[in-house]
């Protein structure tokens, strides 16, 4: 699994935290890039802003995206992804506390490739982080 890159969208430092100790329990040894909001998330992924002259033919196997994210939240985000051909492709998993009916059918209809509520308990964030790690970036083939 390493050479794989994980881009996590997450804003809160607790639950960058978070799930990297997970990722690294379940042995999942992935490069991981953290963008801190949505704007980070897009200049990765298109080698603008912070990410400036970033190879961007090098695309991460797996996008961890929250929703809820300050200056562009996670619905914008993916409705960009999927609107770029160069981007239109890649797995975009959401991965959240919210649990508003709203927010997951509007993950799906702008082409969310899953959609997982973090779990409180830490034991099953790791199970979740695993199970998705085994997922993603072993069984799934990447187009």
């Amino acid at each position: 699994m390493k050479n794989k890159i994980i881009l996590l969208a997450e804003d809160n430092p607790d639950d960058v935290k978070l799930t990297l100790r997970a990722l690294k329990k379940s042995n999942i040894l992935n490069e991981v890039v953290v963008a801190e909001d949505g704007v980070e998330v897009l200049d990765y992924l298109f080698g603008t802003g912070k990410f400036a002259g970033r190879d961007t033919s090098v695309k991460p196997q797996l996008v961890l995206l929250d929703l809820k994210m300050p200056r562009l939240d996670g619905l914008e985000v993916l409705h960009r992804i999927r609107a770029d051909e160069r981007t239109a492709l890649l797995p975009v998993v959401i991965l959240t506390t919210s649990s508003e009916d709203r927010d997951r059918i509007e993950s799906y209809k702008l082409g969310a490739n899953s959609y997982i509520r973090k779990p409180v308990d830490f034991n099953q964030f790791v199970d979740a982080v695993q199970q998705l790690g085994l997922y993603w970036l072993l069984l799934n083939e990447s187009p």
